[in-house]
């Protein structure tokens, strides 16, 4: 998938050291991911269990905390293939234009035996539908598909016939785009003062630096390697070779 081939970057297996750093600087306790990032936390919280095992309670386990809803555990990509990816080019952006993730909903895999609009329908690896499982609530409904009460209603008239892909995907469109435009347009207020934005990102910078390097400090203290500020190690040299 990623074309590595028979050359295998070091940096893919130091990868989840680097997302286990991410965590534990800040000594984080919870961490919101996706199903398939449990192992990373499983890893982390193993690097942190030896860790102070080893040199004494310095470093934090962290719990994963994940979506309320089932669907959302592992959001697949629009091509329904597989998850959400940059690098595999399914995905739907918070950036995204109006046209785009009208685009990228027009496209979406559903079911290829629902050639015709009376034909019944498959939810299964349907993209459509599980996105709708994730983000359609009853009040979109009421709003943009009154003729339905909720996702249950639509489910059963797909499974039975006689709704077609379009109508679906338009409705999901709809959905989507509610919950997309606020956020569009919070991005374009943003982006009449780009030197603000620059200031919010170098405070939070200088903030995160802040608390990394007590973590920082704090593991050196631990390992016995706090060269600089260790003043007993600094006494014991200084009457070694003042003697």
């Amino acid at each position: 998938m990623r074309n590595f081939e028979t050359s295998i970057p070091v940096g893919f297996f130091t990868y989840p050291i680097s997302q286990a750093s991410d965590i534990t600087a800040f000594k984080a306790n919870i961490v919101p991911v996706g199903e398939d990032q449990l192992p990373m936390i499983e890893q982390t919280n193993e690097i942190v269990r030896k860790f102070n095992s080893v040199y004494g309670e310095t470093l934090v386990e962290a719990k994963a905390v994940l979506p309320e809803r089932k669907v959302c555990l592992r959001l697949p990509g629009t091509d329904g293939k597989a998850k959400m990816s940059k690098s595999l080019g399914n995905c739907i952006y918070l950036a995204d234009t109006p046209e785009a993730v009208k685009q990228s909903v027009m496209s979406m895999y559903t079911d290829p035996d629902h050639i015709k609009v009376t034909d019944p329908g498959k939810l299964e690896g349907n993209v459509v539908f599980t996105y709708l499982d994730a983000f359609a609530t009853d009040e979109h409904f009421e709003r943009f598909l009154p003729e339905y009460k909720n996702l249950d209603e639509l489910k059963a008239h797909y499974t039975r016939g006689g709704l077609g892909d379009m109508k679906v995907k338009r409705f999901l469109n709809a959905v989507l785009e509610d919950i997309l435009s606020p956020i569009r347009a919070r991005r374009k207020e943003y982006e009449k003062d780009i030197p603000a934005v620059y200031e919010i990102l170098k405070k939070g910078s200088e903030k995160a630096r802040a608390v990394a390097s007590k973590t920082l400090e704090d593991v050196k203290n631990a390992m016995k390697i706090n060269y600089f500020s260790d003043s007993e190690l600094i006494k014991v040299q200084s009457e070694k070779y003042s003697g």
